[in-house]
């Protein structure tokens, strides 16, 4: 059986770094004053006094597909709402408010009443209004719908969280994702349909799960906004990262003069397990591509670890503990498995 990759199934994340880099390298105008660009990583500032404002902004991704395969749409709005609010408070910002944009072939009510729920459930959570939106009718470019979306938040500059402070020394902290979140769909999609498997079907007995394939698929993407807000409030955080496409090397994004020791990783949840059996996925593929059972890493220094993660379990519905350490030199490692990336 030939080894599936995310690439193969039509994602090639170094080809999107590197169309992305070509992007960039037009925007060489910069405004001056209120709103000049003050940097960023998962998400954007822009000065505003003695504030920055911060912008993100994301999508659902093709797990659209399968919430239309089994026509069940009310959680990909939570997804939204989640994919950007947890990017939002990567620098320390408070998410504020949301605006969604839905590009879609046939408008039909029973599909965007369930998205408008899962977008108000999502925005509930994150304790953000919805302040607008778009819904665009597209029927010759968009065969069924796209759903996006941008957020608004807020940080006092001397708050700014940007991963420069992380350290030789420095303790990970991990909080549990709650499956696969909404990212590397693409190749989860083609390993069901290369294994002839139903999104009906329950997987296998052996793997300690009994509910069907696309119900744990469709689970929502976990929003760490309460926790971690709570959080900075008392510990001086030196790094946040949101682990989504790109997997662990996710952590690359705060700090690359640093090395990531990630030696008590959480036990990934079945359907990892399930996807790459199924997908013949080497162990690499899987931690570059998804966020194997973390989807939220903080990183302290070690005099504050009892004190953060008793916070992060007073606040937090996920589980939290240990995942690794910060050491000199460069990439992420996981010396359990013997991979580095």
């Amino acid at each position: 059986m030939k080894k599936m990759t995310y690439s193969k199934s039509g994602v090639d994340i170094d080809k999107e770094e590197k169309a992305i880099k070509e992007i960039l390298s037009n925007f060489k105008y910069q405004r001056k004053g209120i709103g000049k660009p003050l940097g960023g990583h998962y998400a954007g500032l822009i000065s505003f006094g003695d504030y920055a404002l911060v912008l993100c902004t994301d999508g659902v991704g093709s797990k659209v597909k399968i919430a239309s395969h089994l026509k069940k749409w009310n959680t990909i709005g939570i997804d939204c709402i989640a994919m950007n609010v947890n990017d939002a408070i990567c620098v320390g910002a408070e998410p504020l408010a949301f605006v969604d944009y839905l590009a879609i072939d046939d408008p039909l009510p029973e599909i965007t009443k369930q998205i408008g729920e899962g977008l108000s459930k999502g925005a509930e959570i994150s304790n953000i209004s919805i302040i607008g939106g778009e819904t665009a009718s597209l029927p010759e470019i968009i065969n069924g719908f796209d759903l996006a979306g941008t957020c608004l938040g807020y940080v006092k500059k001397d708050k700014i969280i940007t991963g420069e402070k992380i350290i030789s020394g420095d303790i990970i902290i991990g909080l549990k994702s709650s499956g696969i979140h909404s990212n590397g769909y693409s190749l989860v999609r083609k390993v069901i349909d290369y294994s002839k498997v139903s999104y009906r079907d329950i997987i296998p007995d052996n793997l300690q799960i009994n509910e069907r394939i696309g119900e744990i698929l469709l689970t929502p993407t976990k929003i760490y906004v309460k926790e971690i807000l709570e959080l900075i409030k008392e510990i001086n955080v030196h790094g946040l990262a949101h682990i989504t496409g790109g997997g662990l090397k996710n952590f690359l994004r705060l700090n690359d003069k640093v090395k990531y020791i990630i030696d008590n990783p959480f036990e990934p949840q079945p359907i990892f397990k399930f996807l790459q059996k199924k997908g013949n996925i080497e162990d690499k593929e899987m931690y570059k591509t998804f966020n194997m059972g973390m989807g939220f890493s903080i990183i302290i220094n070690k005099n504050d670890v009892d004190e953060s993660i008793k916070i992060l379990q007073k606040y937090s519905k996920s589980e939290v503990k240990i995942v690794g350490k910060i050491e000199k030199g460069s990439g992420v490692s996981f010396p359990n498995l013997g991979l580095i990336f």
